[in-house]
């Protein structure tokens, strides 16, 4: 067992998580301690500047640099934040699981993009780091996501050992929507991306009503959806493509809801997230028992009213089993720092479609 940090900034931009866990980057996972650091405004707004296409513009070269520096440094304060609360010291930590922010997610031309200097973050920790977890996995043929369904498979063999409580889906919407469907003992994870998370509901309140979220759902359940304006939403191809597939943050165009309320247009967009999970049965070998839901959008109460009416089966947050929904997709990258040391898989054919189980990560040792 050793203890490793794990730090997430996803694509929902609201900023860094880091996780304290102890484990054996295997079967044996404790948490240790969590917390959040949220983005300032505009730090957020120049991430969002950057993302899909526009990050390859040659102009844009040096905002790039300069916000990868103001990003690593904020890791930076964010690991020493979260040792200073856990009481630990960083020559006791084995590892930090550096994600960094995507910019651009294309598996079809082999390429993802995160940002993040993980050079730099060891050493102005201490710490060894390892970071570009996803690149390996595109090389290879695979998608580059979802990333942390060996880590739900672990948590759910510890947490629900009882295979009469199997299956069990993993649903995480964060920015995008991701599923981990996790079986008997001896079935593989099946995973992939469901669809849009919060990241186009956010986007939504962010331009129509100058909030960064639609809390509490409010906006949803002060509105009604637009039948026609989902239909064109769904007819996106790509919830016709076969699974393990995975999604950019902008893969798709909310245009259909232009004209629409405000709140119509968070109502529709709401019920799309939830259309997108329910369109994922089809590809699992079997409806779950229970949806477990962790990311943002568990807070959502519209988006949980929405899930429930279309899945046929329980949908509760992660916290319903013990676990903290908002400490899981970091715990996920400190286990897999920790898996990428030991040289052990980080994905396998059934979460990226890779050919065979991959490992992945680039290991940055602080200069002594």
């Amino acid at each position: 067992m050793s203890l490793a940090v794990g730090l997430m900034s996803g694509t929902s931009l609201d900023g860094i998580d880091a996780a304290l866990i102890d484990s054996d980057g295997d079967a044996e996972v404790r948490p240790v301690a969590f917390d959040s650091h949220p983005y300032d405004p505009a730090f957020r707004a120049r991430l969002r500047a950057l993302l899909g296409g526009r990050a390859a513009a040659p102009e844009l070269a040096g905002e790039i640099a300069a916000v990868e520096l103001a990003l690593t440094e904020r890791h930076t304060a964010a690991v020493r934040g979260l040792l200073a609360t856990a009481g630990a010291a960083p020559g006791e930590i084995a590892v930090v699981g550096f994600h960094g922010q995507t910019l651009l997610h294309a598996p079809e031309v082999r390429r993802t993009w995160q940002i993040g200097d993980g050079a730099l973050l060891a050493q102005q920790l201490g710490i060894p780091v390892v970071n570009d977890f996803r690149s390996a996995d595109v090389a290879a043929g695979g998608e580059g996501a979802p990333f942390a369904p060996l880590f739900h498979q672990a948590l759910i063999a510890s947490t629900l050992p009882d295979p009469s409580e199997r299956p069990v889906a993993v649903l995480n919407l964060g920015g995008v929507g991701n599923v981990t469907w996790i079986g008997s003992a001896s079935q593989p994870p099946i995973a992939f991306d469901t669809g849009p998370g919060n990241a186009l509901i956010d986007d939504w309140c962010a331009k129509h009503a100058a909030l960064t979220c639609d809390l509490d759902g409010a906006l949803a359940l002060a509105g009604r959806a637009d039948a026609a304006a989902l239909a064109v939403l769904m007819s996106h191809p790509y919830f016709a493509r076969p699974a393990p597939k995975s999604l950019d943050r902008d893969a798709f165009d909310p245009a259909a809801v232009s004209g629409l309320s405000v709140s119509d247009g968070a109502a529709t967009l709401t019920e799309f997230t939830a259309a997108s999970v329910a369109a994922a049965l089809p590809l699992l070998p079997s409806p779950p028992r229970r949806w477990l839901v962790t990311g943002g959008g568990r807070k959502n109460p519209a988006i949980m009213l929405a899930l429930r009416a279309r899945l046929g089966a329980a949908v509760e947050s992660l916290e319903a089993v013990g676990w903290d929904g908002d400490a899981l997709e970091a715990q996920a990258f400190a286990y897999l720092a920790l898996r990428s040391r030991a040289g052990l898989p980080l994905s396998l054919p059934t979460t990226t479609g890779v050919a065979l189980p991959t490992a992945g990560g680039q290991l940055h040792l602080p200069e002594i």
